[in-house]
């Protein structure tokens, strides 16, 4: 196994700290860096090596962070260090529709502005949160870093004991599982999880266009799935790369792609060239930002739900995709988890400042009643929105634009789901989200 240059610090040395994370993703880095900036020891064990992560070949996706999560990125010391600008959410448009159809007029449009918010969220770009990930965690003293590395963990009543591949050994008082959906400590605890299979995959790919997006977010519901497009920042044209060379064209704007389509269609629109692509994308999408190309690759990926029937077990704590993964027809996925990260670690911390056991039962039992409640809602609100989107019939199709356009007339209602889609509802922490500080200054 080749090494990664991030990994060896404490190369020789057994490990005696408060929590053990296995796995270095969004969610478990995120988590990883918010304990070890309010002076939590952390080791982070990641089977991958993590600087191939920043190469832009190596990912598409770009990331909806709410404006509850940037705080929390914040805190973490991330937000600071993004290569790039995100940009700002600032008007999000929903409408139904069907590829090649001009959208229905009965759609529903939130304007940050006109809500007295500075944006809905900010779009990230996976590989510039990696870097961001990557300086972070390779600065921290009080966190360690193995990757790419393996470990065997052991859970006791009195503490984690963990075996890693290069003869280590690390004691902790809780392991955290940020593993993924295919979550090892998961499946050695005994949890089982519920799973839906959508038939669908998600098609991934960014777009360089014409016409401005002025910070304006779509997403299409059609009868295959929804269709997300997402702004991304202008591109130079005097930079290098594909976006700057389409910029320097008469293409400077740029937009991410989520694309839901059925399973069985998905290889014919992956293997299309980039010309046919393109105008596949203007068909579901309309003409508002005018001419477009493909720039990058296009990435695939089937879509499912999970849900871990519990989140805990002894020294244990599960987040992130390892307790929940939803369909994307939200874009909330990844703000599920941070939410996750969030109450996790104001718990972890505030029991650390009182000489209290990080692991401790009534700890994760506080952990497990902050946080399924709001990932079962999630997960069947999402449900529900993508089999009610998905379906084509015409009285439902008419009923659903009909409660689209009743939802844009109604302030109330309206708040209330922007107030969602910022995350600043359902089971977040006041500490660590709402500004008032438990996290000491990095």
């Amino acid at each position: 196994m080749q090494e990664d240059p991030m990994t060896t610090r404490d190369a020789a040395a057994d490990l005696d700290l408060d929590v053990l994370v296995i796995g270095a993703g969004p969610v478990g880095g995120t988590l990883a860096t918010t304990l070890a900036t309010a002076g939590v020891t952390v080791a982070v064990v990641d089977a991958q090596a993590l600087r191939p992560m920043e190469l832009p070949a190596f990912d598409g996706r770009a990331y909806a962070v709410a404006a509850s999560s940037r705080n929390l990125l914040a805190a973490a010391g991330l937000w600071d260090l993004l290569p790039a600008d995100p940009c700002a959410i600032t008007g999000i448009r929903v409408s139904d529709s069907r590829p090649g159809e001009r959208a229905s007029p009965l759609h529903l449009h939130f304007d940050a502005a006109a809500m007295g918010e500075e944006a809905f969220g900010w779009m990230v770009e996976a590989r510039s949160l990696r870097v961001a990930l990557n300086a972070r965690l390779a600065a921290l003293p009080d966190l360690h870093l193995a990757a790419p590395m393996t470990a065997e963990v052991e859970r006791r009543p009195e503490g984690v004991v963990a075996r890693l591949s290069d003869g280590r050994t690390i004691r902790a008082r809780l392991a955290i599982s940020a593993e993924g959906r295919r979550s090892a400590l998961r499946s050695a605890a005994g949890i089982g999880a519920a799973r839906v299979d959508y038939r669908q995959s998600g098609i991934v790919c960014a777009i360089a266009h014409e016409r401005p997006h002025h910070g304006t977010a779509l997403e299409a519901f059609l009868p295959n799935g929804p269709f997300a497009q997402l702004p991304l920042p202008d591109a130079s044209p005097e930079g290098d790369g594909e976006r700057a060379r389409a910029a320097r064209e008469g293409f400077p704007h740029a937009s991410a792609i989520v694309w839901s389509e059925r399973s069985s269609l998905a290889p014919h629109f992956m293997a299309m060239e980039p010309e046919a692509f393109a105008r596949e994308v203007t068909r579901r999408m309309g003409d508002h930002l005018g001419r477009l190309r493909l720039v990058g690759g296009r990435w695939s990926y089937p879509l499912s739900a999970l849900q871990a029937m519990r989140f805990t077990d002894t020294r244990l704590a599960l987040v992130g995709d390892a307790a929940h993964g939803i369909h994307p027809i939200a874009g909330q996925g990844l703000n599920v988890g941070l939410r996750d990260v969030a109450a996790l670690a104001e718990l972890i911390i505030v029991a650390k400042a009182a000489g209290e056991d990080v692991g401790a039962p009534k700890l994760l039992a506080a952990y497990q009643a902050a946080r399924r409640p709001d990932a079962i809602l999630m997960l069947g609100a999402t449900h529900a929105l993508e089999r009610l989107f998905g379906n084509d019939l015409a009285p439902v199709r008419l009923a659903r634009r009909l409660g689209i356009a009743a939802v844009d007339r109604i302030p109330a209602l309206k708040g209330f789901f922007a107030r969602r889609a910022m995350g600043f509802a359902g089971g977040t922490a006041s500490g660590l989200l709402g500004g008032r500080g438990i996290m000491p200054a990095a």
